[in-house]
């Protein structure tokens, strides 16, 4: 397997932030976008952003292919999409309100990924299952259409479904897949830096 495409999900409204798309927010010195990009940049060999509005960036971004703000499975879809169309046969996915994920992210998603036929893992801690955060194979493109058209929108039950890998990751200080939801935890974050 060559290195995965990189995706942000940055799709969300940002309901809870005031509506500002998340990936704006500052954190430190820098937004919440270019602080995932700098962590999943050298993990892959290039890294898109799924949003639906306008972000602050220049890498290249795409909006959700199926309409209406169906959750993060949305986003893995269009970037499985995406990668696709380049040429890429898997994607590694990361939330752009966690900003410590680790920087081993990818290469403990692939070898994890070896116990599964086509690839497909997610990580998880003793916190549980983080399944915006997994490697992704092409192959699920179909599928996942077909979950999201069913109405469906639960990641943990499409990835159960799926059979997916799990990576397991060490619990941390920061814990590196906190969420970032709500002004209270940005400031949380921010004291972390």
């Amino acid at each position: 397997m060559r290195e995965p495409l990189g995706v942000i999900l940055a799709g969300g409204k940002g309901t809870r932030m005031g509506m500002v798309p998340k990936g704006d927010l500052a954190l430190g010195s820098e937004t919440l976008l270019a602080r995932c990009e700098g962590r999943l940049a050298p993990q892959s060999c290039d890294v898109v952003v799924v949003a639906n509005a306008p972000v602050q960036t220049k890498l290249p971004v795409i909006a959700d292919s199926m309409t209406g703000h169906l959750g993060p499975l949305a986003g893995v879809l269009s970037g499985l999409e995406y990668a696709h169309t380049h040429d890429h046969s898997h994607i590694v996915t990361v939330a752009v309100d966690t900003p410590f994920f680790p920087c081993d992210l990818t290469p403990n998603l692939i070898l994890a990924g070896l116990n599964h036929p086509d690839g497909f893992a997610i990580a998880i801690t003793t916190d549980g299952l983080h399944g915006t955060f997994g490697i992704w194979p092409t192959k699920l493109i179909e599928p996942l259409r077909e979950f999201l058209d069913q109405g469906h929108r639960k990641v943990r039950t499409f990835t159960e479904q799926h059979n997916a890998a799990t990576a397991v990751f060490a619990t941390t200080v920061p814990d590196a897949f906190f969420n970032i939801n709500t002004p209270q935890q940005l400031e949380i974050a921010t004291q972390w830096l």
